[in-house]
């Protein structure tokens, strides 16, 4: 796992695992505790998470409510989205460029080609 960037956004690449949650949240920690505004956490390139990294990306939300930020998601990948429509989490974070599904909308039907 690697996050670079700084206090307004980060970037997260790799796995968010149990094995890199505790490095993961000390530096995130580090940012919403050291900037103002919204904190962008842009995961294009997170290949993974588990519950363990999960909990590290809702702690960070908390921390930030705590101290009036707000921690914004940015380029969830798919599968990431579908984890978080699946435990109802993409209804209190804030995640930029959601999947219909996530957002309620269903996709209408093709017709018949002309």
């Amino acid at each position: 796992m690697r996050i670079t960037g700084d206090h307004a956004a980060l970037a997260i690449e790799g796995r968010l695992d149990v094995r890199t949650a505790a490095d993961a949240r000390v530096r995130l920690h580090q940012a919403v505790d050291g900037g103002l505004g919204d904190l962008v956490l842009d995961l294009a390139r997170l290949e993974f998470w588990d519950a363990t990294g999960l909990g590290v990306i809702m702690g960070t939300h908390r921390r930030a409510g705590r101290i009036g930020r707000r921690l914004v998601l940015r380029s969830v990948p798919a599968q990431l989205q579908r984890l978080l429509v699946a435990t109802r989490l993409h209804r209190i974070l804030a995640v930029e460029g959601v999947v219909a599904e996530a957002r309620g909308a269903t996709l209408p039907a093709l017709g018949p080609a002309l």
